[in-house]
Formats: C-alpha cells, sequence, structure tokens
C-alpha cells in the first residue's frame, strides 16, 4: 500500500510545475493527480499554482471538492463503477475512464448537453488494465450518449519511457482519425514522450512532489 504523501512543500511544487510547464509548452495540461494527497494538503498545491487536479475515487473526490471546490477544475480519472457515475457527473468538468457498456448506460441517464467524457483505450492487451479495444472504439463511440472529447490510456509500467511511445503514437493516430481532441496520456514517469507524441493531458503526481 502507498503511503499518503506528507512532506508538501509549496516552494518545491512550484519550481516542479514551473519546469515541467515550460518543458510541455502552453498547449498541454498539467493535472495533478491527487490520490495521495491527503485533503488538508490539497491548499498547498492551489498555493503552488496548480489548476487542474484528478482523482481516482469517488469518496476523495467527495471530501476534498467540499472544501476546496473552486480552488481547482476537478476531473475523475480511476476506475469508474457505473454505480457511482451519478455522483461524479456534478463534480468534474471530465472523465477520463470511460471504458464500458454499463457506464454508457448510466451517462445516458445522467449526462447533459455538456457532459463531456475521455473513452479509455488498452492498447496493451492486459487484461488487469480497463480500456476498450482498439478494434470496438468506433462502435463505442457511436454508442456513448454524451460527447466524447478524446481518448486516455495507460501504458505498461516501465522504467524506460521510450517503451511507452509506440502506445503514445498509436492512442494520438486514433484520436486524429476520429477527429478527437483530447489525449490523456502520460505520467510521473514518461510523460516528456508523451508530450513529444501529442499529449494534451498530462496527470502528474510524484514529479510534481519530489
Amino acid at each position: 500500500m502507498v503511503e499518503p504523501v506528507t512532506d508538501v512543500d509549496v516552494e518545491r511544487i512550484r519550481a516542479n510545475l514551473a519546469r515541467i510547464r515550460e518543458q510541455a509548452g502552453p498547449d498541454v495540461e498539467i493535472l495533478a493527480a491527487t490520490k495521495y494527497i491527503r485533503t488538508e494538503d490539497m491548499g498547498a498545491l492551489a498555493e503552488a499554482g496548480i489548476e487542474l487536479v484528478g482523482e481516482n475515487r469517488l469518496q476523495d473526490l467527495e471530501e476534498k471538492r467540499e472544501r476546496w471546490g473552486e480552488r481547482f477544475t476537478w476531473d475523475f480519472i480511476g476506475n469508474l463503477q457505473s454505480r457511482k457515475v451519478k455522483r461524479i457527473l456534478p463534480l468534474v468538468r471530465l472523465i477520463h475512464s470511460v471504458a464500458s457498456d454499463s457506464v454508457l448506460e448510466q451517462l445516458g441517464r445522467h449526462g447533459g448537453p455538456d457532459t463531456e467524457v475521455l473513452v479509455e483505450v488498452n492498447l496493451s492487451g492486459e487484461s488487469d488494465k480497463g480500456g476498450i479495444d482498439p478494434s470496438g472504439l468506433d462502435e463505442f463511440i457511436e454508442r456513448c450518449p454524451v460527447k466524447v472529447s478524446g481518448l486516455m490510456t495507460m501504458p505498461p509500467f516501465t522504467e524506460d519511457p521510450e517503451s511507452s511511445r509506440p502506445y503514445f503514437a498509436r492512442l494520438a493516430g486514433l484520436a486524429s482519425e476520429r477527429g478527437l481532441t483530447r489525449l490523456s496520456m502520460g505520467t510521473s514517469q514518461d510523460w516528456p514522450v508523451a508530450v513529444e507524441e501529442g499529449a494534451t493531458i498530462v496527470r502528474l503526481g510524484s514529479v510534481l512532489w519530489s
């Protein structure tokens, strides 16, 4: 079990954020993945200049958003259970992890004209990863009752960022072929490669706080 981050230093985060923004460029959104940041420490992130955060769990999203509300823009980036869609939708700008028929059904019931989602694509074929198989992507998007503006993927874990490049390049190709503009890809281990391959959102954790 990963322990919560306890050493949340405003100046260090501010410096890391500035360095990443300079390297990533103005067109890439820096999303702080705050799964391991305690609710009471979220204010330090705002003070450091972080504007966009992503949560993995509904309970944490509700607790943090109740306290910090408009200090951030909120996305949902975790495994999405269909029974929680109704509660998540009013709290977030964007869901990154739509990948099941049951979720599509709930989006049809509870989504609105402004609801926007990303479809998660499983490019590695790993059975323990969520996501739609690329062969079924068109049919899945066609059945989605709300706006699909982009795609998300999570490559296999690797110590070598270059190993992620083929997955990022393929996701970018899939999005481009379908006229989708958002690409959520790249984490602390491989985000520079993701940016080179066209990421518009990178989901960062330890590289911001360490």
